[in-house]
């Protein structure tokens, strides 16, 4: 083939790609994650004062890990339902807020995987998604303990 052949065979795929290429919907996408991932933060906030009412002994701490336990058992049984994926698909990044969006991940391989059986299928897989986050997160966590107790040296 030509030159000349090869550039007008690329510009008309390049021509064909962007007619076929959806429209970016950024703004909208923008307010709905911002909205959603709001939402999932005050559905948080409403189970710690409530916790709070509800466990007046418990630690602060201790209504904290409650607060998460929910919020990850929540998300984990609306994946399982398939509701989560369809708030994600709407809320795009808002529905990764930390927590849930973790349980998600989670919660989604182990349902894909099920199949495969327990050890095989649900638990081998169900980290694919997660491990490297959890991996990345406890580096990241040592590095900046590190920079940290480095800092305190000087001050």
């Amino acid at each position: 083939m030509e030159n000349a052949d090869i550039q007008t065979r690329n510009e008309k795929y390049n021509k064909y790609v962007q007619k076929m290429t959806p429209k970016s919907r950024m703004w909208p996408s923008l307010v709905w994650a911002f909205l959603i991932g709001g939402l999932i933060c005050i559905i948080g906030e409403s189970f710690t004062l409530l916790f709070k009412t509800v466990l007046p002994g418990y630690t602060p701490d201790q209504i904290g890990a409650l607060v998460a336990s929910t919020l990850i058992v929540i998300a984990a049984v609306l994946t399982g339902f398939g509701i989560y994926d369809k708030l994600g698909t709407f809320a795009g990044g808002g529905s990764l807020v930390l927590i849930t969006g973790f349980s998600n991940s989670v919660t989604a391989a182990a349902i894909e995987h099920r199949k495969e059986g327990i050890v095989f299928g649900t638990c081998a897989n169900m980290f694919k998604i997660a491990g490297p986050v959890i991996v990345f997160g406890m580096a990241l966590s040592m590095v900046v303990g590190l920079v940290y107790w480095i800092i305190s040296l000087f001050l």
